[in-house]
C-alpha cells in the first residue's frame, strides 16, 4: 500500500514536475509575445507620430515661405482649426506654384491631375502618401469640409495655365472668386460657421485678395516679360504690356493701377457692409483684411506706382495689426 501510494505520489509528482516544467518554459514565451506585439504597436504608434509631425511641419513650412500671411492668420486662428488652415493653405500653395514650377502645359495638366485624383481618393479615404494630402484628408475628415470647394479651386488654377492676360476685370474677379472666395468658405467651415452673411463677405473679400495678389504680382511678373492685369482697363489708358515690362512709371501706367485698386476697395466696402450680421468668429476666418487694407494705402501713398520700393516690402508691423484685429475681433 506504502509502495502504491509511494509510487502515486511518484505519479503526481512526475505530472506536478511536468505541469511544472511547461509552465516555466511556456510563461516567458507568452509574456515575450505579449511583449513583442507591446513593441511592436508602440513602434507604429511612434511612427504615425512622427510621420505626423513631418506632415505638419512641412505644411508649416511651405505655407511660410511660400503664402507668409496666410500663415500668419493661421496662426492667429483658435487651436483645433490652426492645422487645417495650414493644410487648406499648403494646398492652395501647391496648386498656386503649378504655373511658374513647370516649362510645359502639359505637365501642369499632370499635376492638376494628381490633385483632383488625390482629392477623390482623400473623400474615400484613403489619401496618397504625400504631406498635403494627408493633412488635408484630416482636416476633411475634422471638419466636413465640401469636396465642391476644393475641386473648383483646382479646376481654375488649371485654367490659369493657359498663361493669357484677363481680358477683363470681371474676368479677374471670376477666377479670384473660384479660387481665393473657395479659400474662405472652406476656413469658415473649419470654424463651424454657415451664415449667408458670412458667405457674401467671403465671396467679396476673395475677389479684393485675388486682385490684390495681382497687382502685388505685377513687379515680379513684369521682370520675367509678363502682364496678367486685365486688357480692357489697359487699353481703356492706351497702356501696352511693353509698358508694364519696361517698368514705367507714366501717369497713364498710375491710371490703369488706380483703376484696378478702386476695385478691389470696392469689394473691400461691400465685405464689411456684413460685418454687422456676420457672427464674431467669421472674423478670424477674413484677418487678411488687414492685409489688403495695408497694401491699398501704401499703393495710394506711392501715388499708384506699383513698381514703388516702398510698396514692394514687407510691413514689418503686419503681424500686430494682425493680432490687434484678432483680439477685437473684427474685419
Amino acid at each position: 500500500m506504502a509502495a502504491c501510494v509511494s509510487a502515486k505520489h511518484g505519479i503526481l509528482g512526475s505530472k506536478a514536475s511536468l505541469v511544472y516544467c511547461l509552465h516555466k518554459k511556456l510563461m516567458p514565451t507568452s509574456v515575450c509575445i505579449l511583449r513583442g506585439s507591446e513593441i511592436q504597436s508602440v513602434r507604429a504608434l511612434a511612427n504615425a507620430t512622427v510621420g505626423s509631425q513631418y506632415n505638419e511641419k512641412y505644411c508649416l513650412d511651405l505655407v511660410r515661405s511660400r503664402d507668409y500671411e496666410g500663415f500668419l492668420s493661421s496662426l492667429l486662428l483658435p487651436e483645433e482649426v490652426r492645422l487645417s488652415s495650414l493644410a487648406l493653405r499648403a494646398f492652395n500653395v501647391e496648386l498656386a506654384q503649378v504655373k511658374d514650377s513647370v516649362s510645359q502645359k502639359t505637365i501642369g495638366l499632370m499635376r492638376m491631375q494628381f490633385w483632383k485624383t488625390a482629392i477623390e481618393e482623400i473623400f474615400r479615404d484613403d489619401p496618397p502618401n504625400q504631406p498635403v494630402s494627408t493633412e488635408l484628408w484630416r482636416a476633411v475628415k475634422r471638419h466636413n469640409l465640401t469636396k465642391r470647394w476644393l475641386l473648383r479651386i483646382i479646376t481654375e488654377r488649371e485654367k490659369d495655365l493657359d498663361d493669357k492676360a484677363y481680358r477683363n476685370i470681371q474676368e479677374l474677379e471670376a477666377y479670384s472668386e473660384n479660387t481665393q472666395s473657395s479659400l474662405l468658405y472652406l476656413l469658415l467651415e473649419c470654424l463651424g460657421i454657415t451664415n449667408v452673411h458670412a458667405d457674401h463677405a467671403a465671396s467679396h473679400l476673395g475677389k479684393a485678395q485675388g486682385i490684390v495678389t495681382c497687382l502685388r504680382a505685377t513687379p515680379y511678373h513684369s521682370s520675367r516679360r509678363k502682364v496678367y492685369l486685365p486688357m480692357d482697363v489697359c487699353m481703356l489708358h492706351g497702356v501696352s504690356q511693353e509698358d508694364f515690362i519696361r517698368g514705367s512709371r507714366e501717369q497713364k501706367v498710375r491710371d490703369v493701377v488706380y483703376d484696378i485698386a478702386s476695385q478691389a476697395h470696392v469689394h473691400l466696402q461691400h465685405a464689411r457692409s456684413f460685418s454687422h450680421n456676420v457672427p464674431a468668429a467669421a472674423s478670424s476666418a477674413f484677418l487678411l483684411t488687414v492685409v489688403l487694407e495695408d497694401y491699398l494705402q501704401r499703393i495710394r501713398k506711392a501715388d499708384f506706382d506699383v513698381f514703388h520700393k516702398s510698396v514692394q516690402k514687407r510691413n514689418p508691423l503686419l503681424p500686430f495689426h494682425m493680432y490687434l484685429r484678432s483680439w477685437k475681433k473684427t474685419y
